[in-house]
């Protein structure tokens, strides 16, 4: 008997998975599902090779035409899947079940686009699709380390891996505080971020796709100007370990290591050379893009937690640390010394390095500019100078650099405002002499580029223009050019050929026993939030070091209840982004006030919930095969 009901329930089986067969295309061995496929598991498990019932095809046209996914109705099973998500755990009620050339196949109704029919694109229909019927373009799962880090990319690809959704989530909700406290988790600069972060988290946005993508800087600094605080309570100091930890540099990856190692109850002291802590932050920086309120404010929490701030405090060997009998050593102290090229005439007065004269102005110095300026280079320092010599009052700014228009290192949104505030770009150039006439500095002599390509040390191979000198007048000349470290001679660490400090890979550790280095002068120039991301590595490596576990994992926001009910919402792919809006040009260069304009409550609330909530798609619980037992 027993038997007898086993061979039933086989050919059963058998049925069942021919029927969902007959009319699902054969494609297997080109399938962007292929070995996660759940009916391709089922096969397998069941012996299934030749179906007992006679296959069709459905014929029916691929749709390519939504953002983020890809409907193939010929691999439809009808298994419903997608569409319980879409209405009982989604509760969009998007897809329904559609009939064409008496085949059934799951779509929207009245087979109208997603956007069209008020798809919130969560991706939970492709999440649970079995057969790929509905499933992600390739082009966005490419996007990402894996496919989870795909599924997220604006978390995974920053720096500091900060959880975006989540702090979008509590802005959405005006608990600002929380916001505020999940980028504290893994940065303590959640207002410096706000405001100079160069957002990569936004190019990767999967709503960029759909519309536009969600303004993540503008809506951290919301959160942090609107911090109210409650999480300092969980943002206290471990018990002593009685260790003692010396940072060299207050820079942005100092700070973040300082921070990090004082929770885990080590002393630390922070050694910087300038009067005032900050490093590039304060004199690198000008005030109209990081105010010095917001640093302020952020080095408040600093001090809070009980580091150590030494100004005016210039360290002259690693040695001399150590003998004071701190236990380990982190050098920071960033890429601080400008470049000057080698040309005729490049020395001497009206002739600037783009970083001296930065800090120049941001201690308060006065410079005074001539008519024309011209600007060599084309990144965000050389636009940084730009515009602050427009804010000092020079009639005419011009910039020249090697790249192209298109090519330019300096963020896109720098170069626009630059633009708007009148700096004239001149791409694909480079400079063969300043001119002089009685040692004054009359213009600078142009080549226009062809092509060009940096060698392994460093060093630029050009292609230019025969004929094509110019001689562009100026009375100031400010090289912008690239940025070297520059370490006192006491420290005698071992250094690449490029001059910056050598260390292993993994543990940041140097050629000296118990120093380790991170930020700028280890990688190079690179963006605040790198530097940052590279000073909490350092911390969970010295905190190794000094017999901790390395475990920085801090929790201030609550943890977040996760909603998998999203709703309907009409009009949802249309939603336009609000942030960005800037100040007029002219009122910008009066004086160096903030360039974009706040936002308000109820355009931060509104420009959170344009969020896709792609985190929420991870915790749908995933499909086991039966290999998986």
């Amino acid at each position: 008997m027993v038997r007898t009901q086993s061979e039933k329930v086989r050919r059963l089986r058998r049925l069942a998975i021919d029927l969902l067969l007959a009319a699902h295309q054969v494609d297997c061995g080109s399938c962007q599902k292929y070995l996660n496929c759940e009916l391709q598991s089922l096969k397998q498990y069941l012996g299934v090779e030749d179906p007992i019932v006679e296959r069709r095809g459905k014929l029916l046209p691929l749709n390519t035409t939504n953002p983020l996914f890809v409907h193939d109705p010929n691999k439809c099973v009808l298994c419903g899947r997608c569409v319980r998500a879409c209405w009982d755990l989604r509760g969009v009620k998007v897809l329904c079940y559609q009939k064409a050339n008496n085949e059934f196949y799951v779509y929207t109704a009245q087979g109208l686009s997603l956007a069209e029919s008020g798809c919130r694109f969560c991706g939970a229909c492709a999440e649970v699709c079995p057969t790929g019927a509905i499933q992600d373009k390739e082009e966005e799962l490419s996007k990402g380390k894996n496919r989870r880090a795909a599924l997220v990319p604006c978390r995974s690809t920053c720096p500091a891996e900060i959880d975006v959704p989540r702090y979008l989530r509590f802005i959405r909700g005006r608990e600002y505080w929380a916001a505020a406290a999940v980028v504290r988790e893994k940065v303590p600069l959640p207002l410096v971020l706000g405001f100079v972060c160069e957002h990569p988290c936004e190019m990767v946005c999967r709503r960029r796709p759909v519309n536009e993508p969600l303004a993540i800087r503008y809506l951290k600094r919301f959160a942090a100007q609107h911090d109210t605080e409650e999480w300092k309570a969980a943002a206290v100091p471990a018990e002593p370990t009685g260790k003692r930890v010396a940072v060299v540099g207050s820079g942005p990856a100092g700070l973040t290591a300082a921070y990090f190692l004082r929770l885990k109850g080590h002393g630390v002291t922070i050694f910087e050379a300038m009067k005032e802590p900050g490093g590039l932050l304060r004199y690198g920086i000008p005030s109209y893009r990081l105010p010095r309120w917001a640093l302020e404010r952020d080095l408040g929490e600093i001090y809070r937690v009980g580091v150590e701030i030494q100004t005016q405090a210039m360290v002259e060997s690693t040695d001399q640390l150590l003998a004071k009998r701190y236990d380990a050593v982190l050098v920071a102290v960033g890429a601080q010394k400008g470049v000057r090229l080698s040309l005729p005439g490049a020395d001497g007065e009206g002739v600037m390095i783009g970083l001296d004269f930065l800090k120049k102005v941001n201690a308060g110095e006065k410079i005074v500019l001539g008519g024309r300026v011209l600007v060599l280079g084309g990144g965000n320092v050389a636009f940084d100078c730009a515009r602050t010599a427009r804010r000092l009052g020079a009639g005419e700014v011009y910039l020249a650099c090697l790249e192209d228009r298109e090519s330019m290192p300096a963020s896109e949104e720098e170069i626009q405002e630059g633009e708007e505030e009148g700096v004239v770009v001149l791409p694909a150039r480079t400079a063969t002499r300043v001119v002089r006439e009685r040692g004054r500095v009359m213009g600078v002599e142009l080549l226009k580029v062809e092509n060009f390509a940096f060698a392994e040390d460093g060093s630029v191979e050009l292609e230019t223009v025969e004929g094509s000198e110019e001689v562009l007048e100026a009375e100031n000349v400010i090289f912008a050019v690239g940025q070297a470290v520059e370490l006192p001679h006491g420290f005698t660490l071992s250094c690449t050929e490029r001059g910056f400090i050598e260390v292993d890979p993994y543990s940041l550790a140097t050629s000296q026993e118990g120093v380790f280095a991170a930020g700028d002068a280890v990688t190079g120039t690179s963006s605040v939030v790198k530097a940052a991301a590279s000073g909490r590595r350092a911390a969970r490596a010295i905190d190794m070091y000094l017999e901790g576990t390395g475990d920085l994992d801090l929790r201030l926001a609550p943890a977040q209840f996760q909603p998998k009910f999203l709703g309907s919402y009409p009009g949802f792919a249309f939603l336009p982004r609000v942030a960005g809006k800037r100040v007029d040009p002219q009122e910008r260069i009066a004086a160096f006030c903030p360039v974009e304009k706040e936002l308000s409550a109820e355009e931060a609330a509104y420009e959170a919930k344009r969020c896709l909530e792609c985190d929420l798609r991870i915790g749908i619980t995933p499909v086991k095969f039966w290999s998986a037992y």
